[in-house]
């Protein structure tokens, strides 16, 4: 059985303080939460001190990117070694906005993936598709690639998919859980002709895009979908701990 998953990505929001102040409030929240793992990805500023707080609890700590490389002249990267080194069990990488505002492509991808893995980082490793290429009809065209290309020649051990339709980050609009679930099982279906059954039943997707305490539970009901990618709505202590709770809330 698969243990759900619940992320936090913090994208470019909370100083060192506004981390601190969230972790003391959010860890009496979710101490007995001990049927989901919990992961939260704050910004690279906070990362060392949220290790600290977060050392002896039952939530992961997650960077949301990091550098092919180990060290180097690479001015402004960060890499597996440090991320490693600070206190991260997890790194979020592919995501959407790195793929749209900073040209990260099925290569890099590729490369920042085999880096983390070298380091024994777990990662999350996210595909989806443009409004534009589901209105086309590419949508399982898209996600294919993006598997294949991301994964080419690496174990898919310790990495969890996470889809996120780029038209549903950040907007307020949600696919279905239903078109979550149909994207959910021709993603599993991808795992299993590249790896194998094992491989896919044990493989854990993530859904992520607009995810709310009040839609957590309709999506977590679907078969395949395994846990969330939260952005804005895990900003809020009480909101992220309702949707980690989504299991003491449903109907």
């Amino acid at each position: 059985m698969r243990i759900p998953i619940i992320t936090a990505n913090w994208k470019m929001n909370k100083t060192i303080s506004e981390t601190e102040e969230f972790i003391t409030s959010f860890l009496p929240m979710v101490e007995d939460a001990s049927d989901v793992d919990i992961i939260i990805a704050p910004p690279f500023t906070s990362l060392s001190d949220a290790a600290g707080m977060l050392r002896d609890s039952n939530i992961y700590l997650a960077a949301q990117d990091v550098f092919y490389e180990d060290k180097g002249a690479f001015t402004g990267e960060v890499s597996p070694l440090m991320l490693k080194d600070i206190g991260c069990s997890h790194v979020i990488i592919g995501h959407s906005e790195r793929r749209q505002f900073f040209g990260e492509t099925d290569e890099t991808v590729n490369k920042k993936i085999t880096a983390a893995k070298r380091h024994d980082l777990e990662v999350i490793l996210c595909i989806g598709e443009s409004l534009s290429e589901r209105k086309s009809g590419e949508t399982f065209n898209v996600l294919e690639r993006q598997l294949s290309e991301g994964l080419k020649g690496i174990d898919i051990s310790s990495i969890t998919i996470a889809y996120e339709p780029v038209w549903a980050i950040g907007t307020g609009k949600t696919a279905t859980p239903e078109q979550a679930n149909d994207a959910h099982r021709f993603i599993r279906q991808c795992i299993r002709n590249i790896y194998g059954d094992n491989a896919s039943m044990q493989t854990r997707i993530l859904y992520g895009g607009s995810v709310t305490p009040e839609n957590i539970s309709g999506l977590m009901k679907m078969p395949e979908i395994d846990g969330a990618l939260v952005g804005g709505a895990s900003l809020r202590p009480e909101g992220f701990a309702g949707i980690v709770r989504y299991n003491r809330i449903r109907p």
